[in-house]
């Protein structure tokens, strides 16, 4: 008997269904893999199993048991929990009571229990991580400890069912490792897990069946130890994604120069020139100083030493205007709260740095911006196609396009792209490499930070390897390889000191 069964579940409003009669089943102690493009259904699912929304039809059974009516509650009581990708917690209470949100524990119904509180938090904790501390704030933990938090929580609660949205988009490697252990920790004890992310990799790894779903109808289930990347991008896409090595843009025109670049501790001597069309791969693990390189090409921060040249004349960015006249742009890592201002349409978002050149006399003129922007949406093939539609309404990739196309009407020739397909489905990173390439194949210098060494190694005309804020490495398209990358990437330099 499963642990979790879905029956034929629906999903309409309206005409529009948002999910077909999709089946799956979890077993006990299985992890799950959930897996499909933005906009295939899996979010409605998952609210439809943690009692967010009723389905139109079709119903839930945990052990055998039909859920007695869809609700939040429901959920809880037969041991769904839902850990979402933006964690609900509060920032300014202790892990604790965060724990107990909603559900506290009361003596006579009126006053909390807060030393029993405590200790069950604690035996919670002591389950999977006895070194969190539940009296401090949750605001002072990192996003990995507020996870086990959320995973704690679930346990406290004798949670059968433990579905993960998206858990490892904000966590470095060796945290997306520890990760790993805990969901096979809980996997071995009977607990089911429903996983829910794009990077395949760590679905392989982590999941044992995958449920793959399109357009809201179910694909098919299958054995992950089984199936290559290339099968299940293909049954979520509907299509094969080639990864053949395409031709470089590459002039011999220099478009971007940095000599000797250093910044605090974090970037140190950084040298390297960036060719006019060409696609330059920054690779290296979290804090390897990749971003922070970025940051002062941007005029985000000023280096302490060193000297950055644009199409051969030195350069001095007292700001981020400074970096946008001289023609770079920078898409920041965080989108959503760096790259975007979600509220406002997707061709505010696109025009907002160009607004003193169209407006030489004070006046904006919006009729020539409107058509400069929407020219530049269809050449990005922004989907949908609807420029004052809210840019937080549109998929992670189209956002991406959106920023894209502020650097272009913008007339930025030099684009520092940083984590570009962070949070983007499969079938839209493919979208992504193309506009990449196309900027490339138009003239544009870029430089493409990534933690996917897949990414790099598809996208990149020469990949360069920082290691503790230096450029360690630099490797042609004749060499680059993830081990020979990696090599340089994780090398511990106490043991080349000793040396």
């Amino acid at each position: 008997m499963p642990r979790l069964a879905l029956r034929d579940i629906s999903k309409t409003y309206g005409a529009f269904a948002a999910l077909s009669g999709v089946s799956m089943t979890v077993g006990v102690g299985e992890v799950h893999a959930l897996l499909g493009e933005n906009g295939a259904g899996k979010s409605t699912l998952l609210k439809i199993l943690s009692g967010i929304l009723p389905p139109t039809k079709g119903h839930i059974e945990v052990d055998g048991e039909a859920l007695a009516g869809h609700s939040m509650a429901n959920a809880r009581r037969s041991g769904i929990a839902m850990i979402h990708q933006e964690l609900q917690q509060v920032p300014e209470l202790t892990v604790a009571q965060n724990m107990f949100l909603g559900r506290p524990i009361t003596r006579g119904g009126v006053l909390l229990a807060r030393d029993e509180m405590r200790r069950r938090a604690v035996e919670a904790l002591a389950r999977i991580d006895k070194d969190i501390d539940p009296d401090v704030k949750i605001s002072t933990l990192r996003v990995a400890q507020r996870q086990i938090v959320e995973i704690a929580r679930a346990l406290l609660f004798e949670a059968r069912i433990i579905a993960m949205d998206e858990p490892t988009s904000s966590l470095m490697p060796a945290e997306v490792e520890k990760l790993g252990q805990i969901i096979h920790q809980l996997a071995a004890t009977g607990v089911s897990i429903i996983y829910v992310s794009h990077k395949l990799d760590e679905v392989r790894r982590f999941c044992h069946r995958g449920t793959v779903l399109r357009d809201g109808k179910l694909v098919g289930t299958i054995e992950l130890a089984d199936a290559t990347e290339e099968q299940i991008v293909s049954m979520m896409v509907g299509r094969d994604l080639t990864h053949e090595i395409h031709p470089t843009a590459r002039t011999e025109e220099v478009a971007l120069e940095a000599r000797g670049l250093t910044w605090q501790n974090r970037v140190c001597d950084v040298s390297f020139t960036l060719h006019k069309g060409e696609i330059l791969g920054f690779a290296g693990l979290m804090g390897a100083g990749r971003t922070e390189v970025l940051h002062l090409l941007a005029g985000l921060e000023k280096p302490q030493a060193g000297e950055i040249l644009v199409n051969g004349r030195s350069v001095r960015f007292r700001s981020v205007r400074d970096a946008i006249r001289s023609g770079i742009g920078l898409l920041p890592e965080e989108r959503k709260k760096e790259g975007i201002v979600p509220l406002r349409s997707a061709l505010a978002n696109a025009g907002i740095t160009s607004l003193d050149s169209y407006s030489p006399r004070g006046l904006i003129n919006g009729g020539k911006l409107r058509r400069d922007v929407i020219a530049v949406f269809r050449s990005l093939q922004l989907r949908p196609f609807d420029p004052d539609k809210p840019v937080r309404l549109f998929s992670g990739g189209n956002q991406q396009k959106v920023v894209i196309a502020r650097w272009l009407v913008a007339g930025v020739k030099v684009l520092l792209l940083d984590e570009p397909t962070r949070g983007v489905d499969v079938g839209a990173k493919g979208e992504i490499y193309r506009v990449i390439r196309d900027l490339a194949a138009a003239g544009h210098a870029i430089i493409v930070v990534s933690s996917e060494l897949p990414e790099i190694l598809h996208i990149s005309d020469r990949v360069m390897v920082m290691r503790n804020g230096r450029a360690v490495a630099e490797f042609g398209r004749d060499t680059m390889s993830e081990e020979a990358i990696m090599q340089y990437a994780a090398r511990d330099t106490r043991v080349e000191e000793a040396a």
